[in-house]
């Protein structure tokens, strides 16, 4: 079985990088470190074979971790206030489906577990020098500690000074949303079905897997489902990707044979659903937040076409890594299972529809987009010419109901003549 990568693990380290993103589980394992870092520091004593010629007084340290507990309060309040602006104004002028991207930046989430870290390490050292647990050792090895977490400290502060500039800005969550778009749609371009066998008939007296959930399909545990199906010797039909909503009357698979209570609840365990949809496995997720960020900048209270202009861009790379990855397509790995493939035309309508919908009187959006569906239809005519000619006529199609300008639509019309033109051999 060939072992899957990127969005296509286990349940288990799915939910374990799930985790790992949360922004405070960052700040307390620094933290953590941080204290560990200082009581050491205390302790380390025996483990120093040789004496130190210089002798440092516990005031000296002590004026240090008393001005660099101070400073990281006022840092970290700062951070945080920069941070929640940050998130209010993504969500509010892009799109609320992108600020878990910002909450899972990595620069953002070390910046402030480290001024937290530094603040404990600072409080739990001045604590320790009031205290007397220090020895003449002991303050030089904190001494040096404090050292390196000042260097650590200044390294980070230039680091998020230079995100500063960008953090939560309209071109910096785009890129975000592209990046996290981009992964799941080559994986999927790479391995269709996420390595299942493509999906066939479902044979008569199959039984039927439901969830007792209801939301949105977030994991697919594929490794999983192929060890359940070798080891009862039955072939599952999954009938959902991720992204699918789901409910107790709706089945998520079907199993043949008719598989027995125990089988149906484990096969149902490696479905996660969940409230809302998740970028990993669901490339489409990815571009229905691209089409969102271009609605919201075509609204009549924004009037921003130039960012609509640059999410065409973004979902024209998304789909041109798909199909770049459906190229050349690894062998099913998984042989007793039997999924869908994403379809192109739900590509299509995810990303297309809304921004052909809200910017159809606009010529500079109308002309981008023919722009887009024609670069699709001649990068990958198998793949994206049928669906690109069929929008392109749509998106003409409304651009004139919309009453644009004569002359601009005329402008129009002669750039989507392509659409219209017989297919090349």
């Amino acid at each position: 079985m060939m072992p899957l990568d990127g969005p296509f693990i286990g349940r288990t380290k799915w939910l374990l990088r799930q985790f790992r993103k949360q922004i405070w589980v960052r700040a307390a394992m620094f933290s953590l470190a941080a204290v560990a870092t200082a009581v050491l520091a205390a302790i380390a004593e025996p483990l120093i074979p040789y004496d130190f010629n210089l002798t440092l007084a516990a005031g000296s340290v002590g004026n240090i971790l008393d001005i660099l507990a101070s400073s990281m309060l006022a840092v970290t309040t700062f951070s945080l206030s920069v941070m929640v602006s940050a998130y209010s104004a993504a969500a509010a002028n892009v799109t609320p489906r992108s600020t878990k991207l910002l909450l899972s930046d990595s620069v953002a989430q070390n910046t402030l577990a480290t001024f937290i870290g530094s603040f404990l390490f600072s409080i739990v050292g001045i604590i320790g020098l009031a205290a007397g647990f220090y020895s003449d050792k002991g303050r030089i090895i904190l001494f040096g500690a404090t050292l390196a977490v000042l260097l650590i400290i200044a390294g980070t502060l230039l680091r998020w000074i230079e995100q500063l500039g960008k953090f939560g800005r309209v071109g910096d969550t785009i890129k975000r949303v592209e990046e996290a778009a981009t992964a799941p749609a080559g994986q999927w371009g790479s391995r269709p079905r996420l390595g299942a066998r493509p999906w066939t008939m479902i044979p008569y007296g199959a039984s039927e897997v439901m969830c007792p959930d209801v939301g949105y399909v977030r994991h697919i545990d594929m490794a999983a489902l192929a060890d359940i199906a070798a080891n009862a010797g039955v072939t599952i039909h999954i009938d959902v990707i991720a992204g699918s909503f789901v409910h107790a009357a709706r089945p998520v698979a079907y199993v043949s044979p008719p598989a027995h209570d125990d089988c149906a609840a484990r096969i149902a365990k490696c479905i996660t659903i969940g409230a809302d949809r998740e970028y990993d496995q669901d490339p489409r997720f990815g571009l229905i937040v691209l089409s969102e960020i271009a609605s919201r900048a075509l609204s009549p209270a924004v009037n921003d076409p130039g960012t609509a202009i640059e999410v065409i861009g973004a979902g024209l790379r998304v789909m041109l890594a798909y199909g770049d990855a459906r190229s050349e397509p690894q062998e099913p790995c998984f042989e007793g299972l039997h999924a869908h493939d994403l379809a192109p035309r739900d590509l299509f309508d995810d990303f297309f529809n809304p921004i052909a919908r809200d910017g159809a009187a606009l010529v500079e959006v109308q002309m981008r987009l023919q722009f887009a569906l024609e670069a699709l239809a001649r990068n990958d005519p198998a793949l994206y010419e049928d669906c690109a000619r069929s929008h392109a006529a749509l998106a003409l199609g409304r651009a004139g109901k919309a009453g644009m300008f004569e002359h601009d639509l005329d402008r129009l019309k002669a750039r989507a003549a392509w659409a219209a033109a017989p297919p090349e051999e």
